[in-house]
């Protein structure tokens, strides 16, 4: 039988041995069932990926949901880029749908979603999802549970210089308004309002200094704090 394919000269006047060896691949974990995929359709599991721009200004964090080869769920998530923001909304648009080889060749219009989008697609492909071992793996939208009341990323920013310290500004709590310190200068806790169930409550009718005070509280040995500062004047 002859080559389909083009063949050098050499090739061609070679004789032929025949192949004994005809295993298919390795299989891999995929929602709790172990499947030697050999097309994208043979592909389910939800994880997530890190990506960051050329420059590095930049990142984003992308957590797919593959069922049989085709994204049902994303969140894309990004930070220290303003223009990253709307590349994430564009991009939002863009992956549900499409197969996980076509998200992997698509513009994704921001260059730190599509690295996301690389580191991603091997995870998945090779199973290393965080489904592999979970019978049936995750419901579409379990990529929510990452965001918390309030369905608000979770940001940690901090600030700091040698000549006057460190600056809480955000935790996963939500905004720091106070850093408490002790009699060393310490920080020992900090007092914050979780901005995520604020906005919910104004939404939901409460009047918006109401729902600030509702939403203020304390980690840490705050109340025991000798100084408290506001981390963004002081």
């Amino acid at each position: 039988m002859s080559c389909p394919y083009q063949c050098s000269h050499e090739v061609e006047q070679m004789c032929r041995v025949a192949k004994g060896v005809k295993h298919g691949p390795a299989p891999i974990p995929e929602e709790g069932k172990w499947v030697k995929s050999k097309q994208i359709s043979d592909i389910s599991g939800l994880t997530h990926g890190i990506g960051w721009c050329a420059p590095q200004q930049g990142c984003c964090k992308l957590t797919l949901n593959v069922k049989d080869g085709v994204i049902q769920e994303a969140l894309v998530e990004t930070l220290g880029c303003s223009g990253m923001t709307h590349s994430a909304a564009m991009a939002s648009e863009i992956l549900p749908g499409k197969t996980i080889l076509e998200a992997l060749n698509s513009d994704l219009v921001c260059d730190a979603i599509n690295v996301a989008m690389r580191e991603l697609f091997k995870q998945i492909v090779y199973g290393r999802t965080q489904t592999a071992f979970s019978e049936n793996g995750l419901p579409i939208g379990a990529g929510l549970e990452d965001l918390g009341k309030g369905l608000r990323s979770q940001v940690g920013t901090m600030f700091s210089t040698l000549e006057k310290g460190p600056r809480y500004l955000e935790m996963a709590e939500g905004y720091v308004l106070e850093i408490g310190l002790d009699a060393n200068d310490e920080i020992i806790g900090y007092k914050f309002v979780h901005l995520g169930k604020m906005m919910e409550a104004i939404r939901n009718g409460a009047a918006p200094a109401e729902a600030f005070e509702n939403n203020v509280k304390s980690y840490g040995r705050f109340d025991e704090a000798v100084k408290k500062i506001d981390p963004r004047k002081q």
